[in-house]
């Protein structure tokens, strides 16, 4: 089970520094989530390291973060003087100092406080010798841009732009604005740029915007209000080769003017992974994460174990301008109670484009559960007619609203592939189909209102998938396939999660006091 104000809790760069009341909500979500995954391992099978978006979310604080340090160590804080020589007795005052002064091995580590400036490093890293702006390890540290106007183009109040191997960590960045593109963190034409465990608010374009950039991973922030009246989305990677979005949380995204999603890929973004990421209440009709080839060749991408809620639709693909988008695996992600459709592959976009090419997609082993709760929408919707080479294989798909999986487009048998899927509630509308060796019927969850979407010992789900193209790994991180039945034979199971081995669970004694 996923609980919000947990989640909320774990992000090192804490709202208000060390409050007793959210650490003991914080132990008390904890010790509730460690029993809850206690209890379903009965039928869900025994977890790995690699587990969910919530075993993978920040600490709540920065205490245990520490980046590998291999040169000068300096120091700035609120009581510092940019004068001084930087030393943690005689600190500067601006972390815009440290950024003039920082080369290649050097750390900042920036002491509580908050920073009323925009940060602009003037140097790059190298290899193993990355330049760090860190928190003060235990430390709250903000960046406030409340009063700041900055540059009317695409800005933010960290800026990465034109430099190499740069680590950024534990910051909170705060109040960006007042223009559509400024965002929180902003990096353009970087090369090995790490930005973990900060957390944004109230950005008026993407909490963290990438652009024309290579190597870039961006990992276990927290993102809230972002696009806040403004443009572009709350992650937004975009013309960028080899990157990693994993361990983020997203969420309560603003009303965005034109885009807004939670976590996005486009406009020639490729060789990417998107993983472990947990994104929920996006306004509007909003989708939680979104690939969108725009003009420009977009490939190579990879979605899995993310858990995708309360948007306006959870996974969507598009190619709004005519760019290829291809070659997009989206595996063992768990998808639940958006506006609109759990998962699509859309038509939209720019009029007067003839072709919008989408090809090689596979959905695979995904949980699409109670999608399309405001009025209309369902589980899988196709309305691309120029879609290719779509695979829809081994998920569920349970109590969508107006359809399972629809292909009212027509795609034709050579383009579009659905087998080996649990269907629950089929509705017989326009275009929907069942596709072939379906199971149908309750997949039998150990709480679908706890959000608590592995299966039960007895589901239908349980080795009745097919090998072909499936993960050898679950959103818990087990391996696929187990032998659920006890029959001897390892067979996948349909769905997000894999049912350990039949003869290794454990079911746990109810004493009675």
């Amino acid at each position: 089970m996923i609980q919000i104000s947990q989640i909320k809790s774990q992000t090192n760069a804490t709202r208000g520094g060390k409050d007793d009341m959210a650490q003991l909500k914080y132990r008390r979500g904890i010790i509730l989530i460690s029993l809850l995954m206690i209890l379903s391992s009965t039928c869900g099978g025994k977890r790995s390291e690699a587990s969910s978006p919530v075993d993978n979310q920040p600490l709540p604080n920065n205490s245990r973060f520490k980046p590998r340090l291999t040169g000068t160590i300096y120091y700035v804080s609120p009581t510092g003087n940019d004068s001084n020589p930087g030393t943690e007795s005689q600190p500067w005052r601006t972390i815009q100092n440290a950024a003039n002064t920082l080369v290649a091995g050097e750390t900042v580590y920036i002491k509580a406080g908050t920073y009323p400036e925009q940060v602009t490093p003037l140097n790059s890293g190298s290899v193993d010798n990355y330049i760090v702006y860190a928190a003060y390890p235990g430390d709250t540290v903000t960046i406030d841009g409340n009063g700041l106007v900055l540059p009317s183009y695409e800005s933010g109040l960290f800026v990465v732009e034109d430099r190499n191997y740069i680590r950024v960590s534990g910051l909170r960045v705060i109040n960006a604005g007042p223009n559509d593109n400024n965002a929180g963190i902003y990096v353009d034409n970087s090369d090995h740029i790490i930005i973990e465990k900060n957390y944004t608010y109230n950005t008026v374009s993407s909490g963290i915007g990438v652009w024309g950039s290579n190597n870039i991973t961006i990992d276990g922030n927290e993102v809230e209000l972002a696009c806040n009246n403004g443009e572009q989305e709350d992650i937004t990677v975009a013309g960028t080769d080899t990157f990693e979005i994993k361990n983020n949380y997203v969420h309560h995204g603003g009303p965005g003017t034109i885009g807004g999603e939670g976590i996005v890929a486009k406009d020639g973004s490729r060789n990417g992974k998107i993983y472990r990421n947990y994104v929920n209440n996006i306004k509007g009709d909003r989708t939680c994460l979104y690939l969108d080839a725009w003009d420009k060749y977009t490939y190579n991408i990879e979605v899995y174990q993310n858990t995708l809620q309360d948007c306006g639709a959870g996974i969507s693909l598009a190619s709004e301008m005519g760019g290829l988008l291809k070659n997009v695996n989206i595996y063992n992600n768990i998808v639940y109670h958006n506006r609109g459709n759990g998962l699509e592959i859309g038509n939209w976009g720019e009029e007067g484009i003839s072709k919008r090419p989408i090809e090689n997609i596979t959905f695979i082993n995904n949980t699409v559960f109670d999608n399309g709760y405001s009025a209309w929408g369902g589980g899988m919707f196709l309305e691309n007619p120029d879609a290719k080479g779509i695979v829809i294989r081994n998920n569920i798909f349970s109590r969508n609203l107006t359809f399972q999986i629809s292909n009212e487009i027509n795609l034709s048998a050579a383009n579009l592939t659905v087998d080996h899927n649990l269907i629950d509630g089929f509705r017989g509308d326009i275009g929907e189909i069942y596709g072939s060796y379906y199971v149908e019927g309750d997949p039998k969850f150990v709480s679908s209102s706890g959000a608590n979407f592995h299966l039960q010992g007895n589901s239908p789900a349980i080795d009745e998938g097919s090998a072909v193209g499936a993960p050898n790994f679950d959103f818990d991180g087990n391996s696929r396939p187990q032998d659920g039945k006890g029959d001897g034979m390892a067979i996948y199971d349909m769905g997000a999660y894999e049912v350990r081995l039949y003869s290794e669970r454990v079911y746990l004694p109810l004493v009675l006091k």
